[in-house]
C-alpha cells in the first residue's frame, strides 16, 4: 500500500487537539490527512507520546466502557481529568 498524501498538506496539530483526537486516532476513524498530522505531532512531542501510551494502557487494563453507561457527571469528570493532564503534561507548561 502506498501513501498518496503530500507531506506539505500535513498541518501542525497542537497538544490540546491531540487530547481531543486520541480516541478517534486509536480507533482508526480519522481521515488520512488528520492521521498523518497526528502522527507527525507524536513523532516530535514526548509529552503527547506518553499521553497516548497511557491512554493505550488504560484501554488495555479497563477494556471498553461504552459512553452511554457513564453518567454525564462521570463523562465530564473524565474529560476534565484528561484536559488537566494535557495542560500539566506539556514540557513548556511545567514550572522550572
Amino acid at each position: 500500500m502506498t501513501d498518496n498524501h503530500d507531506p506539505d498538506d500535513v498541518e501542525d496539530v497542537p497538544c490540546q487537539d491531540i487530547v481531543e483526537l486520541v480516541t478517534d486516532y486509536l480507533e482508526g476513524t480519522l481521515d488520512p490527512v488528520t492521521t498523518a498530522a497526528v502522527e507527525a505531532h507524536l513523532a516530535g512531542c514526548d509529552a503527547c507520546r506518553i499521553y497516548l501510551e497511557q491512554f493505550r494502557e488504560t484501554i488495555a487494563l479497563l477494556g471498553h466502557v461504552p459512553a452511554d453507561t457513564l453518567s454525564a457527571q462521570a463523562q465530564a469528570g473524565l474529560i476534565d481529568a484528561f484536559r488537566a493532564f494535557s495542560i500539566k503534561g506539556r514540557p513548556s507548561d511545567r514550572d522550572p
